[in-house]
């Protein structure tokens, strides 16, 4: 059995991969893992600097002789949504999100591989099994909620909890300073609703409530077009080696 000291992070470099993003690059990532007493602060402190959660474990891209990944974060008190994000917003009006404490369950398994069986078919999320599924939401040593998303029912507003089947759920991580967005999916079937755009703008609606002051998006690669919508959330900060350096303009 493999031991992690709780009080001292140790940081390991993965073996070269094919890069998911761009083709013909390859891909290496330095990770530490997120356990003990000091995981919240751990991850908080990774977090400003461009690392990113998966299960026990804080990732950064270290690949050689390139940075194309880009940590992106949304300014919350500076952000104005676009006309279409509003549009986005009101066709989306009749959802309502519910933190819930993140348990896997069958239900959200099924709409978890619907929604890569449609989206990402050739990913490497595409072969996970129900127990990867559950790893994937309930092994976390810090402060994480899952947000389900329903439609609104007429004892909503009493209840704070929607009803039907779920449209969406986004796993999220509470930081000091924000909400980090770790992995979200939603119905393919509801394409109408721009649901990735409106989990988002969920998100930012949250944090700027509870006073945060960031929603981190993940990794941006500017070659890679299913990265471009978090271009679009501005004003952002993006990691560089020089740190976080503001963007006041969306690339594409």
């Amino acid at each position: 059995m493999s031991y992690h000291p709780h009080d001292t992070p140790q940081f390991y470099l993965t073996a070269p991969a094919a890069c998911p993003y761009i083709e013909g690059q390859v891909e290496r990532k330095v990770f530490t893992h997120l356990v003990g007493e000091l995981a919240v602060q751990l991850n908080d402190v990774l977090s400003e600097g461009g690392f990113r959660r998966s299960q026990n474990i804080a990732y950064r891209p270290a690949c050689d002789g390139c940075r194309a990944c880009v940590s992106v974060r949304v300014l919350v008190g500076e952000f104005s949504a676009s006309n279409s994000m509003r549009r986005i917003e009101k066709r989306n009006a009749d959802l309502i999100g519910t933190p819930i404490t993140p348990i896997p369950t069958a239900e959200q398994y099924s709409l978890f591989k619907k929604y890569i069986d449609h989206r990402h078919a050739d990913g490497g999320m595409a072969e996970m099994s129900v127990v990867d599924y559950s790893m994937m939401v309930q092994d976390t040593h810090i402060n994480t909620d899952m947000i389900e998303y329903r439609k609104r029912g007429p004892d909503s507003a009493i209840t704070g909890e929607g009803v039907g089947p779920p449209v969406a759920y986004a796993l999220t991580d509470i930081l000091h300073n924000g909400l980090s967005m770790v992995y979200s999916f939603f119905d393919p079937e509801e394409d109408n609703r721009s649901l990735g755009t409106y989990l988002i703008l969920d998100h930012i609606r949250r944090a700027r409530k509870a006073g945060l002051a960031y929603v981190y998006l993940g990794y941006w690669v500017d070659e890679s077009p299913k990265m471009a919508y978090k271009s679009r959330f501005l004003p952002q900060e993006r990691m560089t080696v020089n740190g976080w350096v503001r963007q006041e303009k969306a690339n594409r």
